[in-house]
């Protein structure tokens, strides 16, 4: 089993009676019917469509923990919490509560999200790989951050950032086919990201290119003509046109 720290992510926990209906309301993926020992992938829209950010949203005991770029977490957190209004909703980052670490190459005979009793979860996110949230490892992890995120971008889940928020609308990062719900009803920017979705506007796309040898690329700075959405190890996932 290997594994390593995860710091470039952040935690949003949302708890309370109205914590899956809020959710639901705000996120591109169907909450109302996501079942508690499964995770999905969802984004968040401003008005226009455009994201403010990409996260797991995890079923908890007591709501739901929403992991987003560490970066993006208080202004989330801050913006989130303003839609709440009247509703039983109480959002609090967890970012520097929790450890959050990827182990990869293991085969664990649980569900896709297992909750122990001394409150670590365990959720699956892609073939022999888990995300765990609770207390850091006792001991040291045999891999860098670098191993994990290069998985991510073989999986193509993109990572929104601060450097990346607010610039793409969810196809352009292809998150129709990874969180994204066409059937589930209105959230905001829900108008632009279906007709973007039935009408083929999209000109630019995700797709995952080599870097150039040496390179140090950063999500938003520009490459291909386009922009850097993640990188690692050489590898890039960058939105060009199309």
């Amino acid at each position: 089993m290997d594994c390593a720290l995860l710091r470039r992510y952040g935690l949003l926990a949302v708890t309370g009676a109205d914590a899956r209906a809020f959710l639901h309301a705000q996120l591109t993926n169907d909450i109302a019917n996501l079942a508690t020992d499964r995770s999905a992938f969802a984004g968040w829209c401003t008005a226009k469509g455009r994201l403010l950010a990409t996260m797991l949203v995890i079923p908890s005991p007591d709501g739901f923990l929403l992991q987003l770029a560490r970066d993006l977490a208080p202004a989330v957190l801050k913006r989130l919490s303003m839609f709440v209004l009247r509703s039983k909703v109480k959002i609090s980052d967890e970012s520097d509560k929790r450890a959050q670490t990827g182990v990869l190459n293991v085969d664990w005979d649980i569900p896709d999200v297992a909750w122990e009793a001394d409150g670590v979860a365990k959720i699956r996110v892609g073939p022999k790989r888990f995300l765990v949230i609770g207390d850091a490892p006792a001991e040291p992890c045999s891999q860098s951050e670098e191993a994990w995120t290069v998985q991510e971008i073989h999986a193509g889940r993109p990572l929104i950032t601060a450097a990346t928020q607010d610039q793409f609308v969810p196809q352009m990062v292809n998150l129709e086919k990874l969180g994204v719900d066409f059937q589930k009803g209105c959230y905001p920017g829900q108008e632009i990201v279906a007709r973007a979705q039935y009408r083929g506007e999209v000109k630019r796309r995700m797709v995952r290119l080599p870097a150039p040898a040496g390179s140090h690329l950063k999500p938003g700075e520009p490459f291909n003509g386009g922009t850097v959405v993640d990188a690692a190890a050489g590898e890039v996932l960058a939105v060009v046109p199309v």
